[in-house]
């Protein structure tokens, strides 16, 4: 019985491996002639809402011109990140376009599609702060973003999965780490005053540049960065087809000058190549 029940299981992996490769996303979507994709609702500028109730941002755009370019039209979802980077959609994303860093134990349960730009992680604290380098945040209270590579780096567990990348350094000893449920809930604490709330966020260098721009009285410290790191789009686990299919649509905006011409839009800097 064991042998038999075995033999059936092994048969019952491989016939869900086959389907899992055999294009099912691409048919999903090319029926359907809409694609789901999962985002964020409050990480400007890479995505937001805007007065009007619609979702902008980089990308926004970005996963709106794959669309484009597969011929069908596009609807946005904004599940809790660890639901989205977790895997197992069961059909109810076709794709996350959410700035997403291709790390180790992401790679387990989800298909990085491509990279299509590139950021660094900084230090961020209040204008009127006292810290001038990294080594003076050592014992501060340091906010960052629950669930990310941030929250990662902090705790000293991050492990990005692509090669070329410099080494990470932990150059900062925290006296408390402080996590929020969203991206510019830390600068919501930090705008109040120097270590009124937290001491310094840490944060991409476009979402830190944003909330500057729009009033927050923060800076970021010059010449130190975290770490830097690739944003890939990511797929549920398995459909080799459908990623190939999207990596090349990707692979065309490079070549193209589509994704140099959003960073710019959205960032003020060409951020799509190392």
């Amino acid at each position: 019985m064991k042998k038999t029940t075995l033999a059936l299981a092994g048969l019952a992996s491989l016939l869900f491996l086959s389907t899992a490769n055999a294009g099912e996303t691409l048919d999903r979507v090319t029926k359907n002639g809409a694609m789901v994709v999962a985002t964020n609702a409050s990480w400007p500028p890479q995505s937001s809402i805007d007065d009007s109730g619609k979702l902008v941002g980089y990308d926004i755009d970005v996963s709106t011109e794959v669309a484009k370019r597969l011929g069908v039209t596009i609807k946005h979802e904004t599940p809790e990140w660890a639901i989205m980077t977790g895997g197992h959609w069961q059909g109810r994303y076709d794709l996350g376009v959410a700035s997403v860093t291709p790390t180790k134990a992401r790679a387990n349960v989800i298909d990085f599609v491509g990279v299509y730009y590139y950021s660094a992680y900084v230090y961020v604290v209040h204008k009127d702060s006292d810290a001038k380098t990294v080594a003076d945040l050592d014992g501060k209270v340091i906010g960052v973003e629950t669930a990310t590579t941030s929250e990662d780096f902090i705790n000293r567990k991050l492990e990005i999965d692509a090669p070329g990348l410099p080494p990470i350094e932990y150059k900062v000893t925290p006296g408390e780490v402080r996590t929020y449920a969203n991206s510019m809930l830390p600068f919501d604490d930090l705008r109040l005053g120097a270590g009124v709330r937290i001491d310094a966020v840490i944060a991409p260098v476009q979402t830190a540049e944003n909330a500057i721009k729009n009033g927050y009285p923060l800076r970021i410290i010059e010449g130190e960065f975290a770490f830097k790191e690739p944003l890939v789009i990511i797929a549920d686990k398995g459909d080799a087809e459908w990623t190939a299919k999207v990596s090349g649509i990707l692979d065309e905006m490079k070549a193209d000058g589509t994704l140099s011409t959003l960073t710019e839009k959205w960032y003020g800097k060409d951020y799509s190549a190392k």
